[in-house]
């Protein structure tokens, strides 16, 4: 089974770092996916525009913004 694209992540960092001979690497750390990232921005957008929604799609909205996401991370190698 192939793993899921997250598109990496969405707010890299480089940090240059310095192993035990004293050259310097230099470290990409990052903290949300770029799929998160995503997903957040359409639940936010989403909100915004129905003003809410029952609690009971809660899962319903969030696995649509993931499929969202997918489809946005899809559009880019396109």
């Amino acid at each position: 089974m192939s793993e899921r694209d997250d598109g990496g992540p969405a707010f890299p960092t480089i940090t240059n770092v310095a192993d035990e001979s004293g050259h310097l690497h230099r470290v990409v750390t990052g903290g949300m996916s770029l799929r998160d990232h995503f997903a957040a921005k359409i639940i936010a957008a989403r909100l915004s525009y129905l003003r809410g929604w029952p609690v009971e799609a809660d899962e319903i909205q969030a696995l649509a913004a993931y499929q969202l996401a997918d489809a946005m991370l899809k559009a880019r190698k396109s």
